[in-house]
């Protein structure tokens, strides 16, 4: 199953969507709405590798609660992102096995050419 892990709320995430291939044939998870599962999250670990890789360090929480002055290990970052959605980069793809992490401009092209 294709799926993409996203904020409805986030103004870049809705920009991308937008721009996504009309025929493509992804399940979509508002992560407000529908929080994710640690079945889920540990599916994402297993195709990026690490937990830190599926981490925002941009979120506002991040900042917030100091986060950048502590040393955060693989548990902390899951544990983070498992607490509170903004702590997952957005969007996240899972395309055919392979996974799409953040919001950066190769990603999205990449994306958009698995879907075409």
């Amino acid at each position: 199953m294709n799926k993409i892990y996203y904020l409805a709320s986030c103004d870049t995430c809705r920009k991308i969507i937008k721009s996504l291939p009309e025929n493509h044939n992804l399940v979509f998870q508002d992560i407000r709405q529908n929080p994710i599962t640690e079945t889920e999250l540990e599916e994402m670990h297993k195709l990026s590798g690490s937990y830190e890789a599926l981490f925002s360090k941009k979120a506002q929480l991040y900042k917030s609660m100091d986060l950048k002055n502590k040393s955060l290990t693989e548990a902390d970052f899951k544990k983070y992102i498992l607490e509170h959605y903004t702590f997952l980069s957005r969007p996240v793809f899972i395309i055919d096995g392979k996974i799409y992490i953040g919001n950066s401009q190769k990603n999205i092209t990449e994306v958009i050419k698995v879907l075409s």
